[in-house]
């Protein structure tokens, strides 16, 4: 399994921006050969995906709540994983998991199935008031 390390969640107030961070540490594969996502999970709900990224090609998928507002990103040399997120409104409170899949699960139409990944980060808050 992967190592994932999140850092950059915090609380802002509605329409304010936030950038997550994910650190990704690789185990069996290369940093280019995996699908990451993003989740969120609030209080009293079910873990849901928010966006997703090849690693290799940079393919970009998202859930349509946030298209327009939310942008992922991959820095290779980093091996990091990025989520910036512009206009935030309090639904977008929850803690938001970074989490690892083989590449074919972005490019196979799985990325939003939070079972299709193996590996999570330990999460970080975000509060929207």
């Amino acid at each position: 399994h992967v190592q994932l390390v999140e850092s950059g969640g915090g609380s802002v107030q509605a329409g304010g921006s936030l950038n997550l961070s994910c650190s990704v540490s690789p185990a069996t594969y290369t940093f280019k050969q995996y699908c990451m996502g993003w989740f969120r999970q609030a209080p009293g709900k079910e873990r849901e995906a928010v966006a997703a990224i090849t690693t290799g090609g940079g393919g970009r998928y998202y859930v349509d709540s946030v298209k327009g507002r939310f942008a992922i990103s991959r820095d290779v040399d980093q091996k990091t994983v990025s989520l910036q997120m512009n206009g935030l409104k309090p639904e977008d409170t929850g803690t938001y998991f970074c989490a690892a899949a083989q590449f074919r699960v972005c490019v196979g139409g799985g990325w939003s199935d939070r079972d299709e990944y193996n590996s999570w980060g330990q999460g970080t808050q975000v509060t929207v008031s």
